[in-house]
């Protein structure tokens, strides 16, 4: 990818107006705080494309946007490579991304989805636990197939490449993350997540789990061809900046309120920022968005993969890193990407939901149809244990239910287990019977 076109210095330019054209100068002063382009908090490579208004250039224009978003910024306890604070705006297309995001993330999944049952659940977290784990690694050079590197997950095939190890250690980071959520962030637990995800892949076996040491040459970020995108801050600066970051995503720096998902989002940034390992930053910045979020109480963000959109466009992603980094460290521009990128991700979490919640509805009618020859027993039992793929039943518990004799109970189930619907066992001195682990397909039929 080639480096967005840095922009103009508006420090020259308010500079000259106001020294020689101060008719001019009072075209660029604001007159509102949104004062700016018709497109939201565009960076200075797309505006620079647009027309700018009448009487003035396009750095002029430039010029006017950035003292109307000076007013809106807010500093973060956060610095770049020359100390300088980042900071970041809160325009309408943030504030309304963080509340589709607030109210999506943080517990819809329940009402959206009544009839989706906890096994239902659980197999869409490791579904997207392998998606998040397969795209994160191809995002960083992993070239295995997606349907070879999903068998290898769920058969637990152990890796033969490197570049299937860098897969499995990101499952196992996403699951340890999940564990990890209500855990303080240390620097101690940023090298254990970066060890978890790196061992066994890198170049340098030793630099796994460890911060660059002063000694060593700085990696920095490159494109394909060879031109440098970021040189991040000097290793001798690692320990008190990661110590100063986790106290951040801890919410122990802040004088002011910052919105929990931006102080996630804010986290990923920074960790790709400051650069502080040989390998695998970007995949332990993205475990560490999703700590983040798990340890605020977005809980739903366990069941979304963000890398999946992320590798549908990784040089977006690129420069939103560059665009916050080549205008003064404004992170608005990083905050609106992975906003987009988080609210796309939970929109195909709900539309799974749906989908799932109707395919729940049709097979409960189903079970009603005549073709079927389902009597209402069986018909109620087969609900009942679709929604709790581990329950046991008995004749006894099947006749209390239905008040029926116990032969009838028994012959409900004998038919069922016939039918391959059901699996008999011995406890004890009763039968108990269990739905097959296929049920919800065998009901569908073929197809």
């Amino acid at each position: 990818m080639k480096r967005p076109a840095p922009p103009p210095d508006v420090n020259h330019v308010w500079q000259r107006l106001s020294t020689y054209d101060s008719a001019k100068m009072r075209l660029i002063l604001p007159t509102s705080p949104g004062d700016g382009p018709a497109d939201p908090y565009l960076p200075w490579d797309r505006v620079r494309f647009k027309t700018p208004p009448d009487g003035l250039t396009l750095e002029e224009w430039w010029a006017k946007i950035k003292l109307a978003r000076q007013g809106m910024l807010r500093q973060l306890p956060l610095t770049d490579i020359d100390g300088r604070p980042f900071a970041y705006a809160l325009p309408d297309i943030v504030l309304k991304a963080l509340e589709d995001v607030t109210r999506d993330a943080s517990g819809k999944i329940a009402a959206s989805a009544p009839s989706v049952n906890p096994a239902s659940r659980d197999e869409y977290l490791i579904s997207s636990l392998i998606e998040e784990a397969i795209n994160s690694s191809q995002l960083e050079g992993a070239s295995t197939t997606r349907r070879v590197a999903k068998e290898m997950l769920r058969a637990g095939r152990s890796p033969r490449t490197r570049d299937e190890r860098m897969i499995v250690n990101n499952y196992a980071a996403m699951r340890m993350i999940g564990d990890l959520r209500r855990e303080r962030l240390t620097p101690d637990l940023v090298r254990e997540i970066h060890r978890v995800v790196t061992e066994g892949t890198l170049d340098n076996p030793d630099s796994a789990g460890r911060f660059q040491l002063p000694h060593e040459e700085r990696i920095g970020v490159f494109a394909d061809t060879g031109l440098s995108l970021h040189t991040p801050p000097p290793a001798e600066q690692l320990p008190e900046r990661m110590e100063r970051l986790c106290a951040f995503a801890n919410g122990e720096l802040d004088d002011t309120f910052v919105p929990p998902v931006l102080r996630a989002i804010t986290l990923h940034f920074m960790l790709g920022y400051d650069h502080p390992f040989e390998d695998g930053n970007g995949r332990t910045a993205r475990a560490l968005f999703y700590w983040s979020m798990l340890n605020q109480g977005y809980w739903l963000t366990e069941f979304v993969a963000i890398s999946p959109i992320l590798k549908q466009a990784p040089a977006r992603y690129a420069r939103a890193y560059l665009y916050t980094e080549d205008d003064a460290g404004d992170l608005t521009y990083f905050h609106i990407h992975q906003l987009d990128v988080l609210r796309r991700s939970i929109t195909r979490l709900h539309e799974y939901l749906a989908r799932k919640s109707q395919e729940t509805r049709d097979l409960q009618h189903r079970l009603t149809d005549p073709a079927m020859a389902f009597n209402h027993r069986q018909s109620a039992l087969l609900s009942h244990v679709l929604k709790h793929p581990d329950a046991d039943v008995t004749a006894q518990s099947h006749r209390t239910s239905h008040n029926v004799v116990y032969e009838t109970a028994r012959r409900d189930l004998t038919d069922l287990e016939e039918r391959g619907l059901l699996i008999k066992h011995r406890m004890g001195k009763a039968f108990v019977w269990h739905a097959v682990p296929d049920l919800e397909q065998r009901l569908r039929g073929p197809g």
